[in-house]
């Protein structure tokens, strides 16, 4: 249940009685196993307070070494290279095999997406639980805790865009009708049209991202430009 995202972090377990029955298991055995998850930092007790899903469970789940990737700035266009193959294969999986409930939770994770004017940091937020969510319908276990486990790098690769394409351009329309077309490719469980649509998602993002630093490179190099030649008229 931990694994396939039915408890959250921060959730709290059932009694030991309730568990033991729903589990049809012995409670010894039952402790046995809150003992085993708890010492892998799955799970949390409180004194009299119960057991809890760590709050944590990501960052027990991640490689260390992903932290350091992310501290790196130019690994945010690698990321969305490799957001094309990970996003693209849940959507096609979330297609493929995704349950009515699965599209209602999509469509509902859709409409709840703040508008462009919001804050960022908020987007950002909602943007990850929304790939969550998509992830999770593909009833893939491996990618969804790959998504998971990335959760934070993802968050920060996405807040970054946003921020770079509030200042820089405007496609919030664009982009608003890109994450509906994934979603209806999905609903429609039409696996190659929505991967499709999400790649065609990424690959505007990103070609929309190396126009902005391609200007502001520019822009950088015109300013140099006279600074030099202003400095050149001071000296004359």
């Amino acid at each position: 249940m931990i694994l396939d995202g039915t408890l959250v972090s921060g959730e709290k377990l059932l009694p030991e009685r309730l568990l033991a029955e729903k589990f049809e298991v012995s409670r010894p055995s039952l402790r046995e196993a809150i003992q085993n998850l708890q010492a892998k930092g799955l799970i949390e007790r409180k004194q009299g307070g119960g057991t809890f899903i760590s709050q944590n469970l990501s960052a027990k789940m991640t490689d260390p070494l992903l932290a350091l990737v992310a501290s790196r700035p130019e690994t945010q266009f690698d990321l969305l290279e490799f957001r094309h193959a990970l996003e693209g294969m849940a959507a096609y999986y979330a297609a493929l095999r995704g349950q009515h409930e699965d599209y209602i939770a999509l469509k509902d994770a859709l409409t709840n997406l703040p508008e462009a004017s919001a804050n960022v940091e908020q987007e950002a937020t909602a943007l990850v639980d929304f790939y969550l969510i998509m992830a999770k319908a593909s009833h893939n276990m491996v990618l969804l805790h790959v998504m998971r486990s990335m959760k934070n790098m993802l968050h920060e690769n996405i807040l970054r865009n946003l921020e770079m394409l509030r200042d820089g351009a405007k496609v919030e329309t664009d982009i608003r009708e890109q994450r509906s077309a994934i979603v209806n490719a999905i609903c429609d469980q039409d696996p190659e049209a929505a991967r499709k649509a999400s790649n065609e998602h990424l690959g505007f993002v990103e070609s929309t991202l190396l126009g902005i630093n391609q200007r502001d490179i520019k822009l950088q190099r015109a300013m140099r430009r006279i600074e030099v030649k202003q400095n050149k008229n001071i000296a004359s």
